[in-house]
């Protein structure tokens, strides 16, 4: 079980995955918005979507978990 955390604060902007759905090592798993600019987090390991921790629109700080893979 792998978690997917923020790199840095900002608020959701897309969210491009949903729970179930395979995905692949540095595919984008989130975009955040921070200072107008669009930072995608992708997954660090192939696997499935177990949970997403967060939804569009949510502000998120450094290190917070917003995907777990398993």
């Amino acid at each position: 079980m792998t978690e997917i955390k923020a790199s840095m604060a900002g608020s959701v902007w897309k969210i491009t995955v949903a729970g179930g759905d395979k995905v692949e090592s540095d595919q984008d798993v989130v975009i955040l918005e921070s200072m107008k600019m669009e930072i995608p987090i992708a997954a660090e390991t192939d696997g499935t979507v177990k949970e997403l921790k967060v939804a569009e629109g949510d502000f998120v700080n450094e290190g917070d978990v917003i995907a777990i893979i398993e």
